[in-house]
Formats: structure tokens, sequence, C-alpha cells
């Protein structure tokens, strides 16, 4: 389950030669990292921005970070949550006090993860704002 990070059920098996004598896995055991099973994905304009209005959950994270360079932050939260910068590059170049972009990753099971990556410049040149994620499920969200 992408809500927990959890696999259910349980593996059941015998050992060969030996009668009667079963054992089992319990699968809840397992803890899983959502992350490890995102990927980058494009996606046109238009399909992000009827997901974007379709799907419910939001996690909502507040930016206040020492980064200086707004593109280098950008880099960093690609790298660091999996996702495509679907936002065109020409668009991003140059020296701006601002910096806004929409990220999507897909995970194996099929969800759709979407942000909103909106930071600025403040005071001392230091990077602020938020990254709003939305997803289906929350699991990926909170993710």
């Amino acid at each position: 389950s992408t809500e927990t990070g959890i696999i259910f059920g349980t593996i059941v098996y015998e050992v060969s030669g030996r009668a009667g004598d079963r054992n089992a896995v319990v699968l809840d055991d397992i803890h899983i990292d959502i992350m490890d099973y995102i990927t980058p994905q494009s996606c046109p304009d238009n399909h992000f921005r009827s997901m974007w209005s379709e799907f419910e959950w939001e996690n909502k994270v507040s930016v206040n970070t020492n980064f200086v360079d707004l593109n280098g932050y950008l880099q960093h939260i690609l790298k660091t949550t999996n996702m495509k910068c679907l936002t065109p590059a020409r668009v991003l170049e140059g020296d701006c006090e601002f910096l806004a972009a929409n990220l999507y990753a897909k995970s194996v099971f099929g969800e759709d993860a979407l942000a909103n990556l909106s930071v600025e410049k403040g005071p001392g040149g230091l990077i602020s704002g938020h990254i709003r994620i939305r997803s289906k499920t929350q699991g990926i969200a909170l993710s």
C-alpha cells in the first residue's frame, strides 16, 4: 500500500523433504520507502492542469533554506524527490528573484505525483517559499 508504505499479505511455504513443516513470512513486517518506486516522467501541460484540479490530496511544505541559487535549489529538489521538471528550461533561464516550476513523477504502481515549486530570494539572498504536492492518494502526497 502506498498509503502506509507497508506490504500486506503472508507467504506460506514448505521445505522440500520435510513433511508437514510449513513456514510463513508475514509481509507487513516489511516497510518500503515510496521514493524508491517513483520515476520522473513527462506529462502534457493540459493533462497536468487537469490532474492538479482533480486530485484531492495536497501537502504544502514551507521552504526556508540556505540555498542562494534558485536553479540550484530546483535541481536539488528534482534529485531529492525523483521528479521531472515540466517547466521549459528556457523559462527558467536568467537571473531572477523568484522561480515557479511544475514537477511530475509516476510510481511503478501507476500513481501520479504532481508538485509545484514556488520560491523567491528573500533578505540576504536566502530562498523561501512553498512546495505543493498533489496526488490521488494520501501516501504519495505526504511522502
